[in-house]
């Protein structure tokens, strides 16, 4: 299935299902794709998460019931997903800038239209990638869960644990476990693989060098073998990750034979120097070819 279509089917699943409790590993499998990659690629390439998609839809299809039909308030509510009609209410004025009465009484509503994937031809940029099998290594890491990625949610998230791994020590300490030879830096690991409905685990570690582990906190794990499209990012951070990212969930993907393994992602940090326009680092993601 070729990616476009996939966008599509995914997107009439999530219509379809609007007034059913949706389940986002579902709507992935429409796409061929994993939730995480699904839902990171959507905020990508459409600036507002998934869950803000179907809440936007639902609303604009609730004031549109309002204003045509003559259901109770709490029967919409409750077909739109709200437990109760203060919890409608209070998404619908948030949405709206009127109450569901105001609405059902001639207000003024917001319509959010539903997507559709059109193929609009761009390009005439480079990506500077290549493809690399790596047998299964080990990593030595501290582990935090983060947010699923909703755009900034999840960066914000992310940049804090970076902060706060490089104020108390755990930098250090990881430099005196990790091998560098492989990949020339200290390792973000986005364990992609694990995410819940909620959260993913995100690692910040190294290679395993093999030194007997005496220091709290840090765990020791086993990466698969995988095959990995490897990009260069070239900016001030995360800016030029952001910038990166976008390009490869809209430029290569979509171009390439490669779609999204349900692995790991891993972001290698050379240096701390993050803030220097010339910073350079690079994003592994682990790939398929497509069939």
């Amino acid at each position: 299935m070729d990616w476009i279509t996939g966008i599509q089917r995914a997107l009439d699943y999530t219509e379809a299902h609007l007034t059913e409790e949706i389940d986002y590993e579902e709507v992935a499998k429409q796409a061929c794709s994993s939730s995480f990659h699904f839902q990171r690629m959507f905020g990508m390439l459409c600036g507002f998460s998934l869950g803000d998609y179907i809440r936007m839809r639902r609303l604009t299809l609730a004031a549109y019931e309002l204003q045509q039909k003559n259901d109770k308030v709490i029967d919409i509510a409750m077909k739109y997903g709200y437990d109760t009609p203060e919890s409608f209410s209070r998404a619908f004025a948030r949405f709206h800038g009127i109450s569901p009465t105001d609405a059902r009484h001639g207000g003024s509503v917001k319509s959010f239209s539903r997507l559709s994937v059109k193929l609009i031809l761009t390009g005439g940029n480079t990506m500077d990638y290549r493809i690399e099998t790596k047998d299964a290594f080990q990593v030595i890491c501290k582990k935090k869960q983060v947010a699923k990625p909703q755009g900034e949610t999840a960066t914000a998230d992310i940049s804090a644990f970076w902060n706060a791994c490089s104020a108390d020590g755990t930098m250090d300490v990881l430099c005196r476990y990790g091998s560098f030879e492989a990949f020339g830096g200290i390792l973000g690991i986005c364990f992609s693989g694990e995410m819940d409905n909620s959260a993913f685990p995100y690692g910040i570690g190294a290679q395993y060098n093999g030194t007997a582990v005496t220091d709290k906190g840090l765990e020791l794990i086993e990466i698969p073998a995988h095959t990995y499209a490897v990009f260069t990012c070239r900016g001030k951070m995360p800016d030029a990750f952001q910038k990166t990212y976008q390009q490869i969930c809209t430029e290569f993907f979509p171009q390439s034979n490669y779609e999204y393994g349900n692995g790991v992602e891993l972001e290698v940090y050379p240096s701390a120097d993050t803030q220097n326009p010339n910073y350079t680092c690079e994003i592994w993601i682990a790939v398929n070819e497509k069939k």
